[in-house]
């Protein structure tokens, strides 16, 4: 047996498992084929001596090839599932057992997969990965360049909204449009009461920004009156802000001089902002989207 057939012999092994991730990451059966002969291709132009777990090799290449694939989707705004959408493929998990092949069997109904599609491309793979395979954080952090909290973070809010906990978000961008034109309004004039008009008051803020010498990198706060007066007081920087697309969400950018420095993505919900993700580290703002919207 030829190098090239036992590898051929290797990847049919685990092909039922890609194809599972794939689907969950997808949601349609020809961007899985598609996603799964990728994987094939640079399997077969690697150097795989190094490789001791093939399988989990494999799982991480399927997992960037779909997300690279979700970030393009997201891009050319291509229409989302729907009931038409075909039905999934068969699962499998590597070292999985009947029991948890049934339960995975139940949750990758369509139902599931319309849910996941409104995810951004980032939190369904934390998701997918982590709930339904079992992939450490740690994993997925090197998979979607950030650190393994921000990896638990994105599969926590992916997980709220899977599981139909709080507020839908809105889909109407007219409508978000109208209520970041209000938070930029609030926040340019110092207006601490036209800025709490626009924000739950359960607000949820988290923050990646630049590690300082005894500072987390990441914080969260909650509530929108804490966040509101730390952002009135900082209003100076209100004016360069600009309304835009981050990933494809609705949010706003802060940019002096086309640099762009701070990023703000909005979750949008029953006409109020109900969380906040700030991105101001520098790695992470060189691997953002970014579309900036006329005001």
């Amino acid at each position: 047996m030829t190098d090239r057939e036992y590898l051929a012999e290797r990847f049919e092994e685990n092909r039922t498992h890609l194809r599972a991730v794939a689907y969950r990451m997808l949601g349609s059966s020809s961007d899985v084929d598609d996603a799964v002969q990728e994987a094939w291709l640079r399997l077969s132009r690697a150097d795989t001596t190094g490789i001791d777990n093939l399988g989990g090799w494999l799982t991480t290449v399927v997992a960037r090839v779909c997300l690279d694939m979700l970030r393009s989707r997201k891009s050319r705004r291509e229409d989302p599932i729907t009931p038409e959408a075909p039905e999934p493929v068969a699962t499998g998990t590597i070292g999985s057992s009947p029991e948890h092949e049934a339960v995975l069997a139940d949750s990758v109904g369509l139902a599931l997969l319309v849910v996941l599609d409104r995810l951004e491309p980032a939190e369904r793979l934390a998701f997918v990965l982590h709930d339904m395979f079992g992939v450490p954080f740690e994993e997925i952090a090197s998979i979607v360049g950030r650190s393994a909290e921000a990896a638990r973070q994105l599969a926590s809010r992916a997980r709220r909204r899977v599981r139909g906990g709080g507020t839908t978000p809105d889909s109407d961008l007219v409508g978000q449009r109208r209520v970041v034109d209000a938070f930029i309004a609030a926040l340019r004039a110092g207006d601490f009461e036209g800025l709490l008009a626009v924000l739950d008051p359960d607000l949820v803020v988290r923050a990646d920004m630049p590690a300082r010498p005894g500072a987390p990198a990441l914080t969260e706060i909650r509530g929108a009156e804490a966040w509101a007066r730390g952002a009135v007081t900082y209003g100076h920087m209100a004016q360069l802000t600009t309304p835009a697309l981050v990933d494809g969400a609705i949010g706003v950018v802060v940019a002096p001089r086309g640099k762009l420095v701070r990023a703000l993505r909005f979750t949008i919900a029953n006409g109020k902002i109900t969380e906040i993700e700030v991105i101001g580290n520098p790695d992470r703002l060189a691997e953002l989207d970014v579309s900036i919207v006329e005001e």
